[in-house]
């Protein structure tokens, strides 16, 4: 087994904890979890199982592959792109259920007698989705429909769209054979028992994101990345870090380079302003982040020596502003040289 430079650890504990803090602002609707992209970067196996055994019942991906990747945890499983012909034969053996957006999706699973579907309704994202229109027509008539759903735009945000949305969406209640309605994401649950609905589709907060205040003290961080010191050196007065040599030494600094870069979804925003911890230590980022490798300040931490690990900062509320990339990048960029350790 080849032993990484780089580990994520991951908080079990913590995703079950804000799944549970998740359902209980859901209200009496259920909450589901997305699982999309991998589980957001961390692993979609091992989080949904994970999810699952905390009371997680239902799951929704992007694709038919990442739907296929969970069949053998036998889970309630959603494709958000819904069906297309090459996904016919995946579709039909009920590995999962499409979600419908469009009207040659509706016309295609009709045609093939599918079973049970979910629909999606684009009511203002102008992203996925059938129009409201096209749901009260009669489109939609002869399919099993489990659960019709939309998406809000900015629920991130204290706007006027979001109440639209939601009054769009809840006058298609009854409209269709839908068992159940679904609108909110993890910051519209953040919006009230209004966006809730049936059934809620968290994805951020479970993995530690947070997108809107009301969530900021009940959501706990997930990820920690960890990286080795490839080597440790002294650098004098005057002289640079790095590429463009960014920083510049005004005293002799202690320097630690760790295998880590823009490549593993560290980011070149993270370049002098991100940091590293060991122990009660904060070593700060020095000079502009490169591909696989960072430089940080170790003055604080004169143990620490090569092979040794450091933890990185990564609350990612907090690494989002240091950063300039949103929570969803810095979870779903981190990349595959990670070994991913869970607790």
């Amino acid at each position: 087994m080849t032993i990484s430079p780089l580990r994520l650890r991951l908080d079990g504990t913590a995703l079950a904890n804000n799944w549970r803090s998740l359902a209980a602002m859901s209200g009496r609707a259920a909450c589901g979890a997305a699982v999309k992209a991998d589980g957001y970067g961390l692993g979609a196996v091992e989080v949904a199982g994970r999810l699952a055994a905390a009371g997680c019942r239902d799951f929704f991906v992007a694709t038919w592959a990442e739907a296929e990747a969970l069949l053998p945890l036998g889970l309630q499983v959603s494709v958000l792109h819904g069906v297309r012909d090459e996904d016919m034969p995946r579709a039909l053996a009920g590995i999962a259920r499409p979600v419908l957006n469009t009207t040659a999706q509706v016309a295609r699973w009709k045609a093939a007698g599918g079973g049970t579907c979910d629909v999606m309704v684009d009511t203002g994202m102008n992203r996925l989705g059938l129009a409201p229109d096209d749901v009260v027509s009669g489109l939609l008539e002869g399919l099993a429909i489990e659960t019709l759903m939309s998406h809000l735009a900015c629920a991130d945000e204290d706007v006027a769209m979001n109440r639209r949305q939601q009054a769009s969406f809840a006058r298609l209640a009854g409209r269709t054979g839908a068992r159940r309605m679904s609108l909110a994401n993890s910051a519209g649950i953040g919006l009230g028992a209004d966006y809730a609905f049936d059934l809620t589709r968290p994805g951020l907060a479970l993995y530690g994101g947070v997108p809107r205040d009301a969530l900021s003290d009940r959501i706990v961080q997930v990820v920690t990345p960890e990286a080795q010191i490839l080597q440790r050196r002294r650098v004098a007065p005057g002289e640079t870090i790095g590429y463009n040599a960014t920083f510049t030494a005004s005293a002799p600094v202690e320097v630690a380079i760790l295998n880590l870069g823009y490549a593993d979804g560290y980011w070149r925003g993270f370049s002098g302003s991100g940091a590293a911890v060991s122990g009660s230590a904060r070593l700060p980022v020095l000079g502009r982040v490169s591909m696989d490798l960072t430089a940080i300040g170790v003055d604080a931490a004169s143990d620490l020596a090569e092979g040794d690990w450091v933890a990185i900062e990564y609350a990612l509320p907090s690494a989002a502003q240091q950063s300039g990339m949103s929570q969803y990048e810095l979870l779903t960029g981190l990349g595959s040289r990670y070994d991913r350790l869970w607790n």
